[in-house]
């Protein structure tokens, strides 16, 4: 018994040094690779620390911030931070951003259209779930701070609707996760491959609380020094002890793409000298169901032959220093203008009572008999060339920006009295943002590829899902995985940034004055009055609004589902408005793809709401024409 346990020992103790081995090779990639990383870590901090007004900084060496001592005591160091509202408004103008994801169908087949049908709805209502807009805004700040920012989706299995409960323990059906990785977070393999697909392996390192570690992954480890970046007085990263907060460590999740090694990937988690796991990459969310990293990435502007993205605050930082040391020089001379410097013939006056004193107005000065009296030096003006550095500095803001007068100022510049030519304005400012706009937008699209995917791996083979439709109402859908598809994921809109939804209202007015919105008759039809109430935000202004939506939304669900063999129309159904989303349907490509006895239903049932109106238009008409009283 006693050499059993001595043998179970022995092998306990080889898995465990083999564990450490195995971990420490991990901790060994880290290091390596924040080494290579440091020089791009110290911008980033550069950045941020620009952004929050600490502007008396440099880089001393590679990834060190330093101080910068003033040479005189008495040297003014304000800042003057035009950074913070460039970035608001770059930040402003990208939140208008809303790009509408679909999917489009793998084929003609009607069950492909249905399945993409509902995919489209589904990320849509992802979106709105996981409120996303929030996500993707928190990504913009980094990327724009930073220049990179990384999404990363997950499959949470305690998250969605609970189910049930497994020993105690709560089963629920599980949901996606959206979170936000900043760039410093995210150690790639090679700094000059310049796509994320370009990487063989990813490392993300994560502080984490010791009790979350051990909630989460069962080991407990001890607390070890981390690293902080701080944005206070002292500028430099400085350490957090062990023993704050309850303590804190590093965990590390070394991701590797399939290879002849590992053909379904690697993901190696290790804190410490622990592997915490050990096994293949969980998400099937890359082409053709294979394995890739869960991260999608975003730049704000592309370096060539980098894998992290650029910034626009790097390129304003040296325009920033040279602005505050012009304002900083003016408020010396300034100061010396209001002030004054004082000359004193040596030994004439108390030289101590008028260094702390001044020459404050009554003052009586007492000076040697046959000296000359204290006197004021002529300071002169302002020299010109201070006024035309300042302007200069402040157009070189707009022109590396690309952020001008309308935009920052929220005014019309003095100098444009043009309707055009304030257009034009506009229309450049949205130019310089195109680039960041397409690479968020490509971002988006990806996004909603893996979370298509993710359900496709986990949702199983019955899942309930609740979707808001177009008309406000609430859909339900009970679905298995197999109706997922993610194969052509696809944005629906263009650029937003091209016209502002004030624009947008403009245009449609206009569009209604011109009487385009008119059926042949001359009349606004029901469905188009509710459309352009929608559109000015009044859907709902009347209950006979919400009637018209309502009708609009059956038909549709008509032809969504189809029409049962002798369906009859609704005794509450509008025979005008359903005929006409009928016909609608009638004439798109999807009716075309119908079987022929669902073309032949679908008929019969218009023929029904037709004749059912005519004979309303009868009634009518005959009891308009009967004699009265």
């Amino acid at each position: 018994m006693q050499r059993d346990d001595k043998l179970m020992a022995d092998h306990l103790a080889e898995e465990r040094k083999k564990e450490a081995e195995r971990a420490a090779e991990v901790m060994k990639d880290y290091q390596v690779r924040a080494l290579a990383r440091r020089p791009l870590e110290a911008q980033w901090q550069l950045n941020l620390n620009f952004l929050c007004g600490n502007q008396f900084l440099s880089l001393a060496g590679e990834g060190e911030l330093c101080p910068e001592e003033p040479a005189y005591e008495w040297e003014e160091r304000q800042v003057y931070n035009h950074l913070a509202p460039i970035i608001e408004t770059r930040l402003a103008k990208l939140s208008r951003m809303s790009p509408s994801i679909s999917v489009r169908a793998q084929g003609a087949e009607e069950s492909d259209l249905e399945n993409a049908k509902f995919s489209s709805k589904l990320i849509k209502s992802v979106f709105q779930s996981h409120d996303v807009q929030s996500v993707i805004a928190e990504a913009n700040r980094w990327s724009e701070t930073c220049g990179t920012a990384f999404y990363k989706l997950t499959w949470n299995a305690s998250g969605g609707k609970l189910l049930g409960r497994n020993e105690g323990l709560p089963v629920a059906e599980g949901d996606v996760g959206v979170s936000v990785c900043p760039p410093f977070e995210i150690y790639p393999e090679d700094l000059t491959a310049m796509k994320l697909e370009d990487q063989r392996s990813l490392i993300q390192a994560k502080v984490l609380p010791l009790s979350v570690i051990a909630e989460t992954y069962g080991v407990q480890v001890g607390a070890e020094p981390v690293q902080v970046f701080d944005l206070s007085r002292i500028k430099n990263p400085k350490v957090a002890e062990s023993g704050q907060s309850g303590g804190f460590a590093t965990v590390l999740e070394r991701y590797t793409r399939p290879n002849g090694t590992y053909p379904r990937g690697r993901l190696e988690i290790v804190c410490q000298d622990r592997m915490l796991y050990e096994g293949d990459l969980p998400y099937q969310n890359g082409a053709n169901g294979e394995r890739d990293f869960p991260f999608v990435m975003q730049v704000c502007l592309k370096q060539t032959g980098c894998f992290f993205g650029a910034s626009v605050l790097e390129r304003l930082i040296p325009v920033q220093r040279a602005y505050n040391a012009v304002r900083n020089r003016k408020l010396e001379f300034l100061n010396r203008v209001a002030a004054g410097v004082v000359a004193v013939e040596d030994g004439s006056v108390d030289l101590d009572s008028l260094t702390e004193e001044g020459l404050p107005p009554g003052k009586v000065v007492v000076y040697r008999q046959g000296s000359n009296p204290p006197a004021f030096l002529d300071p002169g003006g302002v020299p010109s060339e201070f006024n035309y550095e300042e302007e200069r500095l402040l157009n070189e803001f707009i022109s590396i920006s690309g952020v001008s007068e309308v935009m920052r100022n929220s005014q019309v510049p003095s100098t444009v009295s043009s309707g055009v030519a304030l257009q034009l304005l506009i229309e450049q400012d949205d130019t310089r943002l195109s680039i960041t706009v397409q690479d968020i937008r490509t971002a988006v699209k990806k996004m909603g590829q893996q979370i298509l995917r993710l359900f496709q791996q986990f949702a199983g083979e019955g899942r309930l899902l609740k979707i808001a439709g177009e008309e406000g109402e609430v859909e339900t859908f009970y679905f298995r995985r197999s109706a997922v598809t993610a194969d052509d994921v696809v944005l629906d809109t263009e650029n937003e940034l091209s016209e502002t939804p004030a624009q947008r209202k403009s245009l449609v007015l206009d569009l209604f004055k011109l009487g385009l919105f008119h059926d042949a008759d001359g009349k606004l039809s029901d469905r188009n009055r509710a459309r352009l109430l929608e559109i000015f935000g009044y859907g709902n202004i009347e209950s006979g609004q919400d009637l018209s939506l309502l009708q609009i939304g059956r038909a549709r669900k008509e032809n969504l589902i189809g029409i049962p063999e002798g369906a009859m129309p609704g005794e509450a159904d509008d025979d005008r408005i359903h005929l006409d989303e009928h016909t609608r349907y009638q004439l798109s490509a999807e009716f075309d793809r119908l079987s022929p006895a669902a073309r032949e239903k679908h008929l019969k049932h218009m023929a029904a709401h037709r004749e059912r109106l005519a004979q309303k238009e009868a009634a009518a008409a005959l009891a308009g024409a009967a004699p009265q009283g």
